[in-house]
Parts: structure tokens; sequence; C-alpha cells
């Protein structure tokens, strides 16, 4: 990575600039300066930060050969590896490769077209800058816009959108709102590190998508009893110490000192409209070409889980990887 006195030539132009540095981004940065051009990534976080935000124990779905990048085993001794070790994995991917990263640079806006665009930064302390290059990848993601509830006291301080750690809940009420493998995990872990846990979910079970093994433990605890679940139903509002519930036997107040709201998150479309980028149907997929993956502005190419829009089960870094590939064959087209 450069050093910091490398990172003040606004002038300079790329070939490529990437926006978003994890798995998917690092991978379309790879193949490209692969291809020869010259790459600049930018992310308003930490390298893999929507990785780094996930929780601290968790282990993936997959093997490490499908989380691989750049043509870089991925060594675990576990069957499936742990979040810590993808991202030692991929600091060590974007060390090997000499990536220029730009980390905690936060995309306001971008200027000009096709082979002159300039995307204008601004950091941690809201010093702005420039950089120039011809052609762009999106590669965002969805992990850092949560699906809110919209309902009072959600912007309390005891919700989160995002859960990390059981340990600060022990001995504390607990509500987790979701019903898919993030509510679920999280219920487990918070229950088995000593919160009292109950979970909400509009549907009338847990969600069928949860994973096999964990599926099965999530309702053996409810119907223990251990974990309290409240089926068809939603909180209406939260306050200071309550969680205010609609369900089938009518309203419920519960004593309560945090809640996760596990809802779901989403990509930043009005980031890729102010673009120009056109959506189509009702779950917003992208303009884009199935081969080359540029979208319906010359000279954005769109990479990752936001080429699916609204159907974020059907990207991920497992398929997401290869796109950088199929960009890079693109951009050394003659």
């Amino acid at each position: 990575m450069p050093a910091p006195d490398e990172k003040t030539t606004p002038e300079a132009l790329y070939d490529v600039l990437v926006i978003g540095a994890g798995p998917t981004g690092l991978s379309c940065a790879i193949e490209t300066q692969k291809a020869g051009l010259r790459v600049v990534l930018v992310d308003k976080g930490c390298v893999c930060n929507s990785l780094f935000h996930y929780p601290s124990h968790m282990t993936f779905f997959t093997t490490s050969e499908l989380l691989e990048i750049g043509d870089i085993p991925f060594p675990s001794p576990h069957a499936k590896p742990t979040r810590n070790e993808a991202l030692e994995y991929y600091r060590q991917v974007a060390a090997h490769y000499e990536l220029d990263v730009r980390q905690y640079q936060r995309v306001e806006h971008i200027d000009g077209a096709d082979g002159a665009f300039t995307a204008h930064l601004v950091d941690r302390f809201g010093r702005p800058s420039v950089l120039h290059a011809r052609k762009l990848i999106i590669a965002t993601g969805y992990y850092d816009i949560p699906n809110l509830l919209n309902i009072p006291g959600e912007s309390l301080s005891k919700v989160h959108h995002y859960y990390n750690d059981p340990h600060p809940y022990f001995g504390t009420d607990v509500v987790v709102i979701g019903g898919k493998n993030s509510a679920a995990i999280a219920a487990l872990e918070l229950w088995r590190h000593g919160a009292r846990v109950t979970l909400v979910h509009r549907g009338p079970e847990m969600h069928r998508h949860v994973k096999y093994w964990i599926k099965p433990d999530i309702e053996n605890r409810i119907k223990n009893g251990e974990i309290r679940a409240l089926f068809n139903s939603r909180v209406v509002e939260i306050t200071p110490d309550t969680a205010i519930l609609e369900t089938p036997a009518g309203r419920e107040v519960l004593r309560n000192d945090f809640v996760f709201a596990l809802t779901g998150y989403r990509p930043d479309f009005s980031f890729l409209e102010s673009l120009g980028v056109r959506f189509e149907g009702p779950d917003r997929l992208p303009v884009c070409d199935s081969e080359s993956l540029c979208s319906n502005v010359s000279g954005i190419y769109l990479a990752g889980v936001i080429v699916a829009g609204s159907r974020t089960n059907e990207i991920f870094i497992e398929n997401g990887r290869f796109h950088g590939k199929q960009i890079a064959r693109a951009l050394a087209a003659p």
C-alpha cells in the first residue's frame, strides 16, 4: 500500500477506480491490475469493512477455497473459516499485490464521463480530495445500509442494527427482531452468554433459509422455553426501558434493555442513481450487461451483490469474486 506522501497526487489519472474494498472490490482491483491497468481503490471504512463488522466469533457458511481471490490459496485448519481468518487472508492478499487502497475515504459524488471521471472524496476529518480515473467499478456491497423499522425510539442508543459480541449483554433483557440467519445466530449467542432473549418475527416461524445446522438449534431453544419467540408479531415502539409489541394476543409491553433489529440490509441505490444507473422491476435490478458487467452508463461497471439489486441473497463472495475477471476481460478487449 502506498506511503502517505504518495497519496498527495490529486491530478494523477488512473485507468480504473474501484469503489469498495471488500473481497469483490479487491478481486476487481487485482484482475484489472493483472491486465496492466493502473488501479486505485477507495473505501469509506477499512479493507473488508463489512466483514470487520460481522459478529466477532462468526464462522462462514462456506469453505475457505470458495472465498479465495487473486489465485492466492486461503489456508485454514477449519472446515469453515472464521471471520478473523478471512480478515487476515484478505489483508495478506492486498499486501501481496501491493494494492493502492485509500481507506476511510467516502465518495461524496462523481463528475465527468467515460474516460474522464472525477471522484470527490472526504476523509474522516472532513478534508476533501479528488481522484481521476478513466473507468469506474462500483463494488459497494449492501451491508452498510440496514433496513430500518421506522418506528418511534429506533434512534435510541439501546437499538442496534448490527450484532457483534454477546458479552456486554450478560444479565440483560434483549429483544432480537428478525427470522433469518443473523437473528437466529444473535439470539443463540446472546442466550448462551447469559442474556434473557425474546425473538420477534413478523412471519409464522423461522425463515426456511436459516442454515440447516442453525435452524434446529434455535427451534429447540424456542420449544424448550429457553428463548421466547413471538411470531406473527412486530415491535411498534421502543422506549428507554421497554419494547412495545403488537402480537396475535394483543399489545404487549416488554421490560427491555437492548434491541437488535436484524431485519436485513440493502444496497446504496441512491448512490447508483446519482451516477445515472437505471433499475428495472420490483427487485430494482440495475441495468447491466451480463458478460462485461458494464452498466447502462458507459465506463461504469458493477460488481458483487449490487448486480442483484434488492435480491441480496443471490450473490455472495463465492460468486461475486469472479466479477473482477469478467470486468478485466472487458477492459482489456480491443
